[in-house]
């Protein structure tokens, strides 16, 4: 969790020092990457874990496990070979699309009550990256802003970003797909 938090704050300060537009420019674009969202998500999911006395809510932690997983997997594939950042960039980035990542996998194997996670979940799941989806592209559309190329109608055009959208919706629920079946099959082992 504190590792979260430091690797978001740190990417917004970094930003800010960095920045090419105006300060509220600057903090919108930092609210554009799933990266920062997702990341932002697991550390105020641990952080109200912490402080919580209630069970926490069934499916939650497999979520947020699903989006930090794909935070991950489509750094490691698609954006490492075309980012090369230095310094502590370098190290914030890792922390957010590595470190934090396994982390995450790691918790959710050992603690997720993976038995009360439902099939019927997944659907829901897909909620958080579809709105996502539909901001960046609005907001790309009226600032010529997108956050990662592969959604870079300006460049791509609609057609491809809408196929390669549908592409990682398809990776999206793969993922939730292996991470409830491999809960469902250790549930059944203990």
């Amino acid at each position: 969790m504190l590792i979260t938090w430091f690797a978001v704050i740190a990417q917004f300060v970094i930003m800010i020092q960095n920045r090419v537009e105006s300060v509220p420019e600057t903090i919108i674009r930092f609210f554009s990457f799933f990266t920062i969202l997702t990341n932002t998500l697991v550390a105020v999911y641990f952080t109200l874990q912490l402080f919580s006395k209630k069970e926490p809510k069934s499916g939650g932690l497999t979520a947020v496990t699903l989006y930090i997983t794909i935070v991950g997997l489509v750094y490691q594939i698609v954006l490492r070979p075309i980012w090369n950042p230095e310094g502590m960039q370098m190290f914030v980035d890792e922390l957010l699309h590595s470190i934090v990542p396994v982390c995450v996998l790691i918790y959710w194997m050992l603690f997720e009550n993976k038995r009360t996670v439902k099939w019927n979940q997944i659907p829901k799941w897909l909620i958080y990256p579809l709105i996502y989806l539909v901001f960046i592209l609005i907001r790309g559309n009226l600032s010529n802003f997108y956050p990662y190329p592969f959604v870079n109608v300006y460049e791509l055009g609609m057609s491809t970003v809408l196929l390669n959208s549908v592409i990682l919706m398809v990776v999206f629920i793969v993922i939730a797909t292996i991470l409830l079946g491999l809960g469902k099959l250790s549930s059944k082992n203990r």
